[in-house]
C-alpha cells in the first residue's frame, strides 16, 4: 500500500510498510465522495442565478506539461525548490534525498503542475538533522493556495480543499492517487504517533485543485 509513501529507511521519518506506486492507483476513476468532483475535492459550487448570488467562476483550463521547479506555500511560510522524483526497483514510490530535507519531491511520471490528472508532490516532516519542509503542512487550512512554479516559467495555483490523517495501515491508494478529471495536487508527508521502532503511524495529505495560472 501506499502508506509509506514518504519512508525513508534510517530517517525520522519512517515506517514498516512499503508503499505500491500511484501508477497502481490510476488505473480507474476516482469515486467522488460527499459530491465530490475528482479525488475527494468539494464540488463546484453551482451558479445560484435566482437567489442573486454570485456564479463561480469557470474553472482555468488545464497547462501543457512543465516541469515543476518551486512549490510555495505562503500561509505556511513554505518556499521550496522542487526535484523530480519516480519509482525504485521495487516499483516503490521514491522521496527527496535524506541529505535534501528542505525539497519537495515530484512524481515526474504523473501530471506535471497544472496539467489535468493527480499530481503528487512528497516532502519530509523530519530527519535526523531536524524539521523538514513538510514540518507544518498538516496546519494548512482549506482555501490556502499552494503555488508551484513550472520550467516555463508559468505557475499553478491550487487551493486547497481538505487535509487529511490516515493510518498507514489502511491508506487510500484509490483516493489520494487515482486518477481525476480536473488538475488536482495532493501533497504528502509523514503524521500521527512516532515510535524509533516503527516510525510514524500515518500520513498527512493536502487535497488541492487548481484555481488559476499565472
Amino acid at each position: 500500500m501506499l502508506a509509506t509513501v514518504l519512508v525513508v529507511w534510517g530517517v525520522r521519518c519512517a515506517g514498516p510498510h512499503q508503499p505500491t506506486g500511484p501508477e497502481r492507483a490510476a488505473g480507474a476513476s476516482v469515486q467522488a465522495a460527499d459530491g465530490a468532483d475528482g479525488a475527494g475535492g468539494p464540488a463546484a459550487p453551482s451558479a445560484r442565478g435566482a437567489t442573486g448570488a454570485v456564479p463561480s467562476a469557470p474553472p482555468p483550463e488545464p497547462l501543457p506539461r512543465s516541469r515543476a521547479t518551486h512549490l510555495r506555500i505562503p500561509s505556511l511560510g513554505i518556499d521550496a525548490p522542487v526535484v523530480a522524483v519516480g519509482l525504485d526497483e521495487n516499483r516503490q514510490l521514491q522521496t527527496p534525498p535524506v541529505d535534501r530535507p528542505k525539497v519537495v519531491g515530484w512524481y515526474d511520471r504523473g501530471p506535471s503542475p497544472g496539467e489535468a490528472g493527480t499530481a503528487i508532490a512528497v516532502g519530509h516532516r523530519d530527519t535526523a538533522t531536524g524539521a523538514a519542509v513538510f514540518a507544518a503542512l498538516g496546519q494548512v487550512k482549506p482555501g490556502r493556495h499552494i503555488e508551484v512554479r513550472r520550467a516555463d516559467g508559468r505557475t499553478a495555483v491550487y487551493t486547497v480543499d481538505r487535509v487529511k490523517v490516515f493510518d498507514k495501515t489502511r491508506f487510500p491508494d484509490q483516493e489520494v492517487y487515482g486518477r481525476a478529471r480536473r488538475p488536482e495536487l495532493h501533497l504528502i508527508t509523514c503524521g500521527g504517533l512516532y515510535t524509533r521502532r516503527t516510525g510514524y503511524s500515518s500520513n498527512i495529505v493536502v487535497f488541492s485543485h487548481l484555481t488559476s495560472t499565472k
